[in-house]
């Protein structure tokens, strides 16, 4: 079966360069918004659908990075240094003599496919005369896009050597985005040979139909009669619909077409004539409830025979569908990260976790990660008051509780990545075992564990106790029978921190532990 194993973006979108490694079988782009998760499926989707409609539906300056326009614009601006749109799809072995070449931008010996927007060499001279204008503006309207493989065979766009499905759940529910997806899926289901033999008898149908069923209606009627619509509007891939119990997918909610759709592209690979090589899956979490989204987690896990590449926001597909599949987009070069190297213990951990926020870490800068309810629930106060006014937003600081266990397990994520993390702890009556020597591993510049070094002081509750007793007296001394205010806030963790949050927080001093972090994460 062929396979994506590289995907090249040169001048793609917000990509002015990508070198993208993808796996066999799974891949999960993680990124924020804008880091181009989609514009790499949509890159993808392009050269191997080698179709120009679409380049021109989208229209080239959709598709230039603005970037590279903007340089050129301040340049000599000259033909020979217009940039050009490049998408290179670097395969694995297909045995194919025509995908194999060295027309690729490492000049390997490979199989591939390739698609190119740029300005032909035929009209070059027409292009240099409008760049003598100086305020001519870029001239988009002079590109035009050329498919080829690695060994310059320009028939791809009829041999379909990776039939593929890209499907964009944001715009499941248009009936448009309907009709193209299941036509899409029909032409991957069944070959040409197939498909134009159904189109023919469909035809033939309708002539029937006409013949049989209209004639007593047409044998009163003169000058005008009935027939049934054959067009490229009414033919057999635009009247087709995908069932689910006998009703068309179209009546359903979003959730549910969501769910279908994705489930029928992930079909057993024996069903169809030509089963999908690739699936391109854009946010598959959209509209889904979390009981579909586990269904959907389980299908995905069990597409082992065929690629895919899917882009989420999702951390429990990110992760319970194996965080060594996983690569981030950042906004820059050296942001990206793959998480290939991430300890199995580690992947399996956040594939079984109950819930995680892995997916906020990877794409967090700077993260607080806290153990409890109460240090939740106070540390955005505490921030502002010892942060002269900045806030957690203002500072880009995200606040992440995940529990004692859970530490270390996001210190991996965090070398890997390179995230500022502030690990806040109790140390549990033993400072030196359990927040240095236990954490010993993890010495990286980027990483720092804060805790009370007095054994004494071990959870938050003490501390934030003994620096603020007159306070915590006060709001909670007086209902207090059998236990002293300090065990109350022990023992009421959460409760007690909402309270002096509500009650308290101007006159609230964090512990110095506390303070520290506060002051480090913000270097």
């Amino acid at each position: 079966m062929p396979a994506i194993r590289k995907v090249v973006l040169r001048n793609f979108k917000r990509f002015e360069r990508l070198d993208l490694p993808l796996n066999p079988g799974l891949n999960v782009l993680l990124g924020d918004n804008e880091a181009g998760k989609s514009s790499v499926l949509l890159a993808i989707d392009l050269a191997l659908s080698a179709s120009r409609s679409k380049i021109e539906a989208l229209g080239v300056e959709s598709l230039l990075n603005l970037d590279s326009v903007n340089r050129f614009l301040a340049s000599r601006r000259l033909v020979v240094d217009l940039p050009r749109v490049l998408v290179e799809i670097f395969l694995t072995d297909c045995d194919e003599p025509l995908l194999c070449g060295r027309n690729n931008v490492d000049g390997q010996m490979c199989d591939g496919i390739k698609l190119e927007c740029a300005v032909p060499r035929e009209i070059e001279a027409e292009v240099t005369e409008h760049l003598r204008d100086p305020d001519a503006p870029f001239p988009f309207e002079y590109y035009a896009p050329r498919f080829a493989t690695f060994a310059e065979d320009s028939q791809i766009a009829f041999r379909k050597h990776v039939r593929h499905l890209l499907l964009d759940s944001s715009r499941i529910d248009s009936e448009q985005a309907t009709r193209a997806y299941t036509q899409q899926l029909f032409s991957v289901s069944a070959d040409v040979k197939a498909r134009n033999k159904l189109e023919s008898s469909y035809r033939k149908a309708k002539d029937d139909f006409r013949n049989e069923h209209l004639k007593a209606i047409n044998e009163t009627l003169t000058e005008y009669q009935f027939a049934v619509r054959t067009s490229t509007k009414a033919n057999l891939e635009t009247d087709l619909v995908i069932l689910e119990d006998k009703l068309p997918l179209d009546v359903r909610g979003k959730g549910r077409q969501c769910f279908v759709k994705t489930s029928f592209a992930l079909r057993r690979g024996g069903e169809g004539t030509f089963p999908l090589h690739l699936l391109l899956l854009e946010e598959p979490e959209n509209h889904l409830s979390h009981a579909h989204m586990r269904k959907l987690v389980e299908r995905l896990a069990k597409a082992e025979d065929r690629q895919l590449v899917v882009a989420t926001h999702s951390s429990l597909i990110c992760s319970r569908l194996d965080l060594r599949k996983a690569m981030l987009l950042g906004a820059s070069p050296e942001k990206r990260a793959a998480l290939s190297n991430l300890s199995e213990a580690t992947a399996r951990f956040f594939m079984k976790a109950p819930d995680n926020h892995v997916l906020e870490f990877a794409l967090s800068k700077r993260v607080i990660l806290v153990e409890g309810d109460a240090e939740f629930i106070l540390i955005q106060a505490l921030y502002e008051k010892h942060s002269k006014g900045s806030t957690l937003a203002e500072d880009g600081v995200h606040v992440i509780s995940v529990g004692g266990t859970s530490f270390k397990r996001y210190l991996e994520l965090a070398r890997l990545l390179g995230i500022r993390v502030a690990v806040v702890r109790d140390n549990d009556g033993h400072w030196q075992k359990n927040c240095v020597d236990n954490y010993a591993d993890f010495e990286m510049e980027n990483a720092r564990v804060f805790a009370d070094a007095d054994d004494k002081r071990n959870t938050f509750e003490v501390c934030v106790y003994q620096d603020n007793q007159a306070l915590c007296e006060r709001l909670f001394g007086a209902a207090r029978k059998s236990l002293s205010v300090q065990d109350y806030m022990i023992a009421n963790k959460a409760d007690a921190a909402f309270e002096l949050l509500e009650q308290g927080a101007p006159e609230l001093t964090a512990p110095k532990y506390i303070r520290d972090a506060i002051a480090w994460i913000r270097q």
